[in-house]
């Protein structure tokens, strides 16, 4: 199974946790709650604009410019999205997590390119690798093939709910049982 899907089939399961359901997806198959980029496809690699920008760490070569992300067909009921970025094979099968956002208003249906490198009223900054809560891109070390997972959550809790500074794991916690639908979109990075 290729690792793209193996995320998708991981942001499922995360539904299931997050929400108790084990409602098919078949089900509603004319209706997916998707997640895509106009600038990658999913499995597709994201650009070296992409990665992260970080004199002291020779693994960032990029500008650290977040890429467009869009989503369509969420579930009716949905009040905010969370979306988190995460690369599952970074410190060693660890994980980092390179953005944690949550709080982005139904009304949201996406990014526009560099939209999320800095604070903005759509959405409520987590706490990522770095401790902050905007986008910080890949900086694999060299020879290393990432897989960057972009999950976006639908969910049933205000947008002005929970605080600001939540990292993944507070963040997944709160969300127990108001998770309504999670789609992922996989992005491929290494050295140029």
């Amino acid at each position: 199974m290729p690792a793209f899907q193996k995320a998708a089939a991981a942001a499922s399961a995360l539904l299931v946790v997050l929400s108790g359901s084990t409602t098919s997806r078949a089900a509603h198959a004319a209706e997916v709650f998707t997640l895509s980029s106009p600038s990658f496809s999913d499995g597709g690699r994201l650009s070296l604009r992409n990665a992260g920008s970080n004199k002291d760490n020779p693994n960032c070569l990029g500008e650290n410019v977040s890429p467009p992300l869009q989503w369509s067909n969420a579930p009716a009921s949905t009040k905010s999205f969370a979306l988190i970025m995460v690369d599952l094979q970074g410190r060693g099968g660890q994980g980092v997590d390179h953005w944690v956002a949550y709080g982005i208003p139904p009304t949201v249906n996406g990014f526009v390119e560099g939209e999320i490198d800095t604070p903005s009223e759509k959405f409520v900054g987590g706490k990522g690798i770095t401790g902050i809560g905007t986008y910080l891109g890949p900086c694999p070390p060299p020879g290393s093939l990432r897989h960057y997972v972009f999950t976006l959550i639908a969910t049933d809790l205000d947008p002005k709910e929970l605080p600001p500074g939540l990292t993944r794991s507070e963040l997944l916690s709160k969300l127990a049982g108001h998770g309504k639908d999670a789609t992922a979109l996989v992005g491929l990075f290494s050295h140029p």
